[in-house]
């Protein structure tokens, strides 16, 4: 996949989606295969490498959300710039509007909703501007219209920015918004044509 693809992942629960998007992290060893990122065979990379790698490159968006308790939303979205170096607290303030939290930054995670702890993730994995963003069910907890909404902000970012972006989900409205959709079964992945067969 190229750099500003969108690809979207299906595939019935326990079929091993998210395991899909740990491998591709460098979370989980591979049995066989590589993966491999603008050049950097990251399956290859020693544990310590790998998350240098992962620090600087890669932006994930758990289903379980992984938010830090005992941060504030602006210092959890600010982790991935500090953690490279690079803080920018207007760049904070700018992804927090853009997925809808505009002044939540000093509010505290157990504050939050599970939708708007889904959109700190999401504002946490993009703010580097990494060049792959892995999203496990990105929209699992939000209404239909801030789904929507995140949905857009994940597929504009990732496209504006040249990210490649693959999310697992199980909503229609994500798969649609994909420039691939395929479908992973016990015997791999299939491309979806677009009929959705």
């Amino acid at each position: 996949m190229g750099p500003g693809e969108v690809v979207a992942v299906l595939g019935e629960s326990g079929v091993g989606k998210s395991t899909l998007l740990n491998a591709l992290a460098g979370l989980e060893p591979l049995e066989t295969g590589v993966v491999s990122v603008q050049g950097t065979v990251v399956s290859a990379l020693s544990e310590g490498d790998c998350a240098h790698w992962r620090r600087a490159h890669l932006g994930f968006v758990f289903q379980a959300f992984h938010v830090l308790p005992h941060l504030n939303v602006a210092a959890n979205v600010a982790l991935p710039l500090l953690l490279t170096g690079q803080p920018d607290d207007g760049r904070v303030a700018d992804m927090l509007d853009r997925v809808g939290l505009g002044g939540f930054g000093p509010r505290e995670p157990r504050t939050l909703s599970g939708g708007q702890l889904q959109r700190v993730a999401l504002a946490r994995a993009l703010v580097h501007r990494p060049l792959l963003v892995l999203a496990d069910e990105p929209t699992g907890n939000l209404d239909a219209a801030t789904g929507e909404r995140i949905i857009h902000v994940l597929t504009t970012e990732a496209r504006t920015q040249g990210a490649a972006l693959i999310m697992v989900t199980h909503s229609a409205a994500a798969a649609a918004a994909a420039d691939r959709v395929l479908r992973l079964t016990p015997t791999g992945l299939h491309a979806v044509d677009e009929a959705g067969a």
